[in-house]
């Protein structure tokens, strides 16, 4: 019958060398859609194993197979393979996946479940029929998030309403979300930042670099002031960093709904815009400080993998320059100005940043380097629930995830939250300890303002 509640759905196995290999039934004709070969190449590579059910975070909490990485792949072979529509019990499985990519870190056989699971959200949305509320909801939600114009007038409303939320009535599904939703809009939302204007902003003294930075979406909403620092701390190294005309929002938030074309949009909009100047002056790196939009920029190139030149060839040159924050602070010799601040700092890895783009060395030597003491977490693999729009569109998971990792950072003793995504610090924000974005701190050390929350971490230490 199968694994656990893994319906008949088992894969067909075949025995190579000394392990098992998933086989696959897909049609020559299925095979000519580059997107099924690519999930076929994907499928074929399972064994099987198991190891990837020990680090998800849904199995953890759930217990079942279909909730594990293990049970989804089974789902999605058999709707795929298949070709029929999708049917509510993939739909709910897979919306349950946060795309943390913890089992990319464990798998041993190398799956890209990544590429395989975003193949399986774009079908879903393709074949599937979902209530008119939540269909509501997600193209709501894509209508807004990415827009930080309309963004700020969402959470301006939302704030107002936010003491109001657990006076919502109803135990439904959407009941649930809406509350989620005020809940982790802000009290007070921050004016538009100064550096939300286009432009170049000059290296001090001799220029030893010059880079692009992605402004993002929510983050320059929600909080400007890592935006800020990163252009100082930046800048007071000798980098120019340049602001490019028509960038926006990288993509992801509809990437990971399954909405395909707007994503591509959005996509193709920031490659259009880097392109210009990487074939003008030049850049030697696209930085990126919210590691969730760090892992879609370092994949453009395969999302761009079936357009017509030049496309390909700009989203991947794209895709090289895309860099981590941390990663652009190592590789020029970041240095703190000031005597260490005595302070403990509990790292929480965004699994976007040590699964995603596997970054988990940097942050911590850079917090290191400029004083911090630095302190790892129980369970540091698993997710804190965010996950871009999951803790909007599954409030309980998201929740139980989130208590359990503030549970473990405080555990730590630690006086301040470190994190490189703002997903996580929203996510993990109105805990005991604050949250503070890392080039914040590192910019601080380096001559730059207090952070916001120092003053509490001071308190706590």
């Amino acid at each position: 019958m199968g694994l656990g509640l893994v319906p008949p759905v088992l894969p067909m196995i075949c025995f190579v060398g000394y392990s098992f290999f998933m086989q696959t039934l897909f049609t020559p004709a299925q095979l000519a859609d580059p997107d099924i070969a690519e999930s076929n190449r994907i499928l074929r590579s399972c064994v099987h194993c198991g190891m990837c059910t020990a680090t998800c975070p849904t199995f953890l909490l759930r217990g079942d197979e279909l909730d594990s990485p293990r049970g989804r792949i089974y789902l999605i072979k058999d709707m795929l393979e298949s070709g029929r529509p999708a049917s509510e019990l993939e739909v709910r499985h897979v919306d349950r996946c946060l795309s943390c990519l913890s089992c990319m870190t464990t798998c041993p056989s190398g799956v890209h479940y990544m590429h395989l699971v975003d193949h399986a959200r774009a079908y879903i949305e393709k074949t599937y029929q979902r209530p008119a509320a939540e269909r509501f909801l997600r193209r709501l939600l894509s209508a807004v998030l990415p827009y930080p114009g309309r963004f700020r007038l969402a959470l301006i409303g939302a704030s107002l309403a936010r003491p109001f939320a657990r006076l919502m009535p109803g135990q439904s599904v959407m009941a649930a979300r809406l509350r989620a939703m005020l809940s982790l809009a802000p009290a007070h939302v921050p004016s538009p930042s100064a550096i939300e204007r286009r432009g170049v902003f000059p290296a001090q003294g001799e220029r030893r670099g010059r880079v692009g930075l992605l402004t993002g979406c929510a983050q320059q909403v929600l909080a400007p002031s890592i935006n800020e620092a990163t252009i100082r701390l930046l800048t007071r190294m000798g980098i120019e960093v340049v602001l490019t005309k028509g960038q926006g929002c990288c993509g992801a938030l509809d990437h990971h709904m399954g909405h395909h074309d707007p994503a591509m949009r959005l996509a193709r909009a920031n490659i259009a815009a880097w392109s210009a100047e990487i074939e003008g002056e030049g850049l030697d790196a696209i930085v990126v400080n919210a590691s969730g939009c760090g892992t879609t920029l370092k994949d453009y190139g395969f999302m761009f993998r079936e357009e017509a030149a030049p496309w390909r060839e700009k989203a991947e040159k794209v895709a090289g320059l895309a860099s981590d924050i941390s990663e652009v602070l190592t590789r020029f010799g970041y240095a703190p100005s000031r005597p260490a601040p005595g302070l403990t700092v509990a790292y929480h890895a965004a699994c976007s940043l040590q699964h995603g783009q596997k970054i988990t060395a940097e942050p911590k030597a850079l917090l290191a380097r400029a004083g911090f003491q630095v302190k790892e977490p129980a369970e540091g693999h698993i997710c804190c629930g965010s996950a871009g729009t999951y803790n909007l569109m599954q409030p309980e998971i998201a929740g139980q995830l989130k208590e359990r990792k503030l549970g473990n950072l405080a555990r730590t003793g630690a006086a301040v939250i470190a994190a490189g995504n703002i997903g996580c610090l929203t996510q993990l924000g109105d805990g005991a300890m604050p949250a503070i974005h890392t080039v914040e701190l590192l910019d601080w050390m380096a001559g730059g303002p207090e952070p916001e929350g120092i003053a509490k971490a001071r308190e706590l230490a």
